[in-house]
């Protein structure tokens, strides 16, 4: 720890010698590296905090996303200098390369800053619309440690690796937390799995893997790595059989679900034992993206008939919040009697089809459960009829072939007619994001 901070004061002398002014925000296009987290580090101490941001935007994007931080400065490591150059163009911005900060006399750093201070900016992931930016406070983000402390048992002694991008919350707001809460950090620029077996060398304790690395990494036969003893994934749920193969690669490992996204994160939680629980005859959990974690409520707001409502949660952990201290998810959910969340879509996602209402998601788990099908994806088709009607976007399984007839057959088997798809669409893989969610737009595009 002593290094690194040594390395985030010669950040803060380099950005002094920048020319980038305290109190206004350092935007920056960084992959995982030591210098990239001194800098962050750096930033947040002398009061100009970091917002890294996605290398997979467009440089029309990115001019929309810094337009708002003001400043004239752009921060890029050498494998995104090309793409700051465009943005550079595009807004006037002059941009500086990321060096290599030394170990050597660092200018001193305050480490006692107001509970209002900004720790870093992060954007959401724009799966929706221009991703939008949402700053951390020193508060809320020194209460986020406490609940990762608890949720995922990380302390001093462990470490951590995330296979989340720079300028995720299960990123940079992840390394943050583990740092805050006395582990060290293994930093994974990029996830494949050679680079997933040079971590595990290391001897990391706990990761942070979306499902769909989880399934990549059991067809190589590398997910085990010698002193894991949790596992976090999240950005969607574990297919059983995908949770089954895991367990047995990893005997001891404590699996744990986390839900939450940029404006607070976490809101609930899976836990080992509700996994286990799910394998013992509670198939549905499995479905659930858990109880509320420690300290935080959560309720559906403005329910319908079928209990589905925007979910929210109140929590001290959390960034972005009403005045009454509640963050609206913009989630779909219910809650059963025992607590645990079932997402149904995101707000905008509900199709209302002749006047019933069908939630994506729903239509989706059924899917999948076809042998033939490995993922699916709906979204609601505008008809002059129905209003809307409902598309399938369905990848088959290696070797499996299936039919629309088939499919149609097999959803009717399971839910009310007016949820069954009336069209089909058969791809090679569904559009997402760096996170793994599915990028719905990108399906009505077509």
């Amino acid at each position: 720890m002593a290094e690194l901070l040594a390395r985030a004061g010669n950040a803060a002398g380099w950005l002094d010698r920048v020319r980038a002014p305290a109190g206004v925000p350092v935007p920056a296009l960084l992959s995982a590296s030591a210098p990239g987290l001194a800098l962050a580090l750096g930033a947040a101490a002398s009061h100009r905090p970091l917002a890294p941001l996605g290398p997979r935007l467009t440089a029309h994007e990115l001019a929309a996303c810094v337009a708002p931080l003001g400043g004239d400065l752009l921060v890029a490591d050498k494998g995104a200098a090309a793409l700051a150059a465009e943005v550079s163009a595009a807004t006037g911005r002059r941009v500086e390369l990321l060096p290599d900060f030394d170990r050597g006399p660092a200018r001193p750093l305050p480490l006692d800053p107001p509970p209002d201070a900004l720790v870093a900016i992060l954007h959401t992931s724009g799966t929706t619309g221009l991703p939008r930016p949402v700053e951390m406070r020193e508060d809320r983000m020194a209460a986020r440690v406490a609940v990762n402390r608890a949720v995922l048992d990380l302390g001093p002694g462990d470490l951590y690796a995330s296979a989340s991008g720079f300028h995720h919350i299960a990123g940079l707001g992840m390394q943050l937390a583990a740092l805050a809460a006395g582990a060290a950090v293994a930093l994974l620029p990029t996830f494949d799995i050679d680079a997933w077996r040079q971590v595990g060398e290391l001897g990391i304790t706990h990761a942070l893997l979306v499902p769909t690395m989880i399934e990549r990494l059991l067809a190589a036969g590398a997910l085990a790595t010698p002193r894991l003893r949790v596992l976090q994934y999240g950005a969607a749920p574990i297919h059983r059989d995908t949770l089954v193969a895991a367990l047995e690669a990893l005997p001891g490992v404590e699996l744990v679900q986390v839900f939450g996204q940029t404006e607070g994160s976490p809101i609930t939680y899976l836990s080992d034992h509700d996994h286990r629980r799910a394998l013992a005859g509670r198939p549905e959990l499995l479905a659930s993206i858990g109880r509320a974690v420690p300290g935080t409520e959560i309720r559906v707001e403005n329910p319908g008939r079928d209990g589905v409502g925007e979910l929210c949660a109140r929590g001290p952990h959390l960034f972005r919040i009403d005045p009454a201290g509640w963050l609206r998810t913009g989630d779909l959910a219910l809650i059963d009697a025992e607590g645990y969340a079932f997402l149904a879509g995101r707000r905008g996602d509900k199709i209302i089809r002749g006047g019933e209402n069908v939630y994506p998601v729903e239509v989706e788990d059924v899917l999948v459960q076809h042998p033939a099908v490995a993922e699916a994806a709906v979204v609601g088709v505008a008809d002059r009829e129905f209003g809307e009607t409902i598309r399938a976007h369905v990848v088959l399984a290696p070797g499996a072939s299936a039919g629309e007839g088939e499919l149609q057959a097999f959803v009717r088997g399971r839910l009310a007619g007016f949820k069954v798809p009336t069209s089909w669409v058969f791809q090679t893989e569904l559009p997402r994001s760096s996170l793994g969610k599915v990028v719905r737009r990108r399906l009505l595009e077509n």
